[in-house]
This record gives C-alpha cells, sequence and structure tokens, in this order.
C-alpha cells in the first residue's frame, strides 16, 4: 500500500492582484542605487572581481541566513549552492568547493525531507555536478534512491496549485519548479544513460507547459491562480523572477542534456528562443526586469534575482551559439552592468525580491541566498563573453 505522504508547507500570504505604485518614482531609486556603487568593467578582471565579493560576503553572511539555518537543503540555498559550485569552477579555487563540500557532509548528502516537492531535490543538482567532479558514489546515492522512488510512484495530482491540497504540490504546479527538478533528472540521464529519468521529466515539464505557458505572451504564469488576474496597467500577470526560473532552468536543461541527444533537445530549445526573444524585449531601461514583467511602472525598483537568472539564461546562449550575439549582447551587457550596481562595496547584492509568488515592492536593502546563486551563475557565463 502506497505511504501517505504529509507535507508541512510554509503558507505563502498571497495578495490580490492589486498592485501599488511605489512611494518613490523609478528613476529616484535607480538613481540611488548608483549612488555608491558603479557598474563594473567589461572585462574579464572585472567579473572575476565582482563575483568574488559577491561569493565572499555571501559565505560570510551564510551561518547567519535564517534558510540556511532552517532549510540548508531547501531550493533558497540550493540555487546559491549552484551558483556557487559556477563560481568555484570559473575562480579555480578550492576554497569555494571545500566550503560547499563541508555544508553537503553535514547533510550527508541528502535531499529535503518532501518525497514529491521539487524544491526539495534542488541541491541535488550540484550534489550530481560533484559526483561528477570526484566520483564519491556517497554523493550521488541519496539523490537517485529519491529520483527512483518518485518514478517508481507517479503522483496523479491536480495541476492546479492548491496549498490547501497536498497533491497538488506533488507535481510541477508553479513555474519555479522548472528551475527547481528537471536539472536533476537530465543530470542523471545523462550520468546513467538511462532514459527513464528524462521521460520522467519530460513529461512532467510539458505538463507545466501546457497548464502554465501563455503562447500569445510567450510566457509562463506563476501557477494557476494568476491566469485571468490583470495588473494595475490592465496587462496579465507575469512574474519577474518566476520566468527568471524558466529560463535558467531552460538553460539547465540544455546544458546538461547529452550534447547529442535529438529525441529531447529541440522542444527545449524551440521554447528557450521563444522565450529569450521575449525577455530581452522586456527589459528595463535601467538594465533590469522588474517584479512584474508587464506592468513596471507599479514596481519600477530594480530586481536582481529576475535580473540575475534572466542574464545567465541569455548569456549562455550566445555562448552556446543558441542566440545571435549581434543582438542579445547588449542586452546582456546592459543586464550585467545592472547587476553589478546593485553590489555594495563590501559585496551585498541588494535590490533582491524577498520569497513570494508574485510581483512585490522591492527595496535596496533586501538580499537573499538565491539571488546570490543567480548572481554567480550569471557571472560564470558573463566571463566568456566579457573582452568581446
Amino acid at each position: 500500500m502506497k505511504t501517505t505522504i504529509k507535507y508541512i508547507c510554509t503558507g505563502l500570504s498571497l495578495c490580490a492582484c492589486t498592485c501599488l505604485v511605489n512611494n518613490l518614482p523609478a528613476q529616484a531609486e535607480t538613481t540611488n542605487t548608483a549612488v555608491t556603487t558603479t557598474a563594473a568593467g567589461w572585462n574579464r578582471q572585472s567579473v572575476m572581481d565582482v563575483a568574488r565579493r559577491v561569493a565572499d560576503w555571501q559565505i560570510k553572511d551564510y551561518p547567519e541566513n535564517k534558510y540556511a539555518k532552517s532549510e540548508p537543503r531547501g531550493w533558497i540555498a540550493g540555487a546559491l549552492y549552484m551558483g556557487m559550485f559556477d563560481w568555484a569552477e570559473l575562480s579555480g579555487d578550492n576554497t569555494y568547493y571545500d566550503w560547499l563540500r563541508k555544508i553537503f557532509n553535514r547533510q550527508s548528502w541528502q535531499v529535503a525531507n518532501r518525497m514529491y516537492h521539487a524544491d526539495d531535490v534542488c541541491i541535488a543538482q550540484t550534489y550530481i555536478d560533484f559526483y561528477n567532479k570526484e566520483k564519491n558514489e556517497n554523493m550521488l546515492k541519496p539523490t537517485i534512491a529519491r529520483a527512483d522512488w518518485v518514478l517508481n510512484n507517479p503522483s496523479n495530482g491536480s495541476m492546479d496549485l492548491d496549498y490547501s491540497k497536498g497533491s497538488t504540490i506533488e507535481r510541477w504546479t508553479w513555474c519555479d519548479a522548472l528551475f527547481m527538478a528537471p536539472g536533476v533528472y537530465t543530470r542523471l540521464y545523462t550520468l546513467t544513460g538511462n532514459r527513464k529519468y528524462m521521460y520522467f521529466a519530460d513529461g512532467e515539464f510539458r505538463a507545466t507547459y501546457n497548464h502554465l505557458y501563455d503562447k500569445d505572451e510567450d510566457l509562463f504564469y506563476r501557477d494557476s491562480r494568476y491566469i485571468g488576474q490583470k495588473e494595475a496597467n490592465g496587462k496579465k500577470v507575469f512574474w519577474g523572477r518566476g520566468n527568471g526560473w524558466v529560463i535558467g532552468g531552460l538553460a539547465e536543461i540544455l546544458k546538461t542534456l547529452p550534447a547529442e541527444d535529438t529525441e529531447f533537445r529541440p522542444f527545449y530549445l524551440e521554447l528557450y528562443k521563444e522565450m529569450s526573444e521575449r525577455l530581452a524585449g522586456l527589459q528595463g531601461k535601467d538594465g533590469y526586469w522588474h517584479a512584474s514583467l508587464l506592468d513596471p511602472d507599479s514596481y519600477p525598483s530594480p530586481e536582481t534575482s529576475a535580473t540575475g537568472f534572466i542574464v545567465y539564461g541569455l548569456a549562455y546562449g550566445i555562448n552556446q551559439g543558441y542566440l545571435p550575439a549581434d543582438k542579445y549582447l547588449p542586452v546582456v551587457k546592459k543586464g550585467w552592468e545592472a547587476l553589478t550596481r546593485a553590489v555594495e562595496t563590501n559585496g551585498k547584492l541588494g535590490w533582491v525580491q524577498p520569497v513570494g509568488a508574485d510581483p512585490k515592492k522591492v527595496t535596496r536593502d533586501m538580499t537573499e541566498l538565491y539571488g546570490t546563486g543567480a548572481f554567480l551563475m550569471a557571472a560564470s557565463e558573463i566571463y566568456k563573453l566579457a573582452d568581446k
């Protein structure tokens, strides 16, 4: 008899889609960002310098972060670990690998507790990357055990997200999940050669795509509750970070699928290009993508987690030849310069929207682990483009 899994879900207080204009105008906030920080130069040394500052500040602050204390295996920290691993590769400095390894050893290389929940396997993407580097099977066993259990006990939960019904978070019913989980299965498929992992991931991804992707806008709703809702300007509600999660997740899928794959790659590459074109056109004049993609006037503040993931996704595509540099490099360069303006002199990345599910006001002092993760992932791709 199938074991019943009880979920303890963190309730998110989700306001109706009433959009409040910030007290400060966009220009005032953007100008204020540049008062104590300036954009890093467009060269590899500048990329290395600012990325190191951001990484080092985050490592110093990590022990005091409430999510690092309470949920070290959760998605919030998981997104940071992905960026920190990319930075360790870029810098060639074993200090950053050592920092990650110490955390992961303390967690016994386990994923988080909820069996089906996409958020709870985000950390496994970095576990697998570590395994590929060091070939220590202890790094991999818990991840394979979780993935195999899910494949052997597939959920038939609804695709309409309802936090009061645990079965609806057994599926990838929110667009953030497309960053958290698919990359685990693509990595396992590539590592083991077993197509069962990719068949599962592809089926779940397409279910989310069919449910949440707006083909008129080429954007994802965060979840089914936002379909039909409107922003203050009458436009549809498309969350900046939510779509950042997706474009970043698509980059991870394309990066970790076997290079010779022809069965799955075409769908993801086409979707990636489609979203990239749409997102490039939604960049603000200040270089940022904002909390609301279609109503930035209601949310004029910079938002660096959305911007970081989008810059990462677009820069990856340029480096792989998926996106033409003459069209997308100016967008990416402008976005990177905006990101670096949000870095304080001590390395703290500001203007990160807190944990949530829809557009909210952001202030300069706000930061979070996933914002740093996005910044470092972006840096790993920007470095390859810098000096061009």
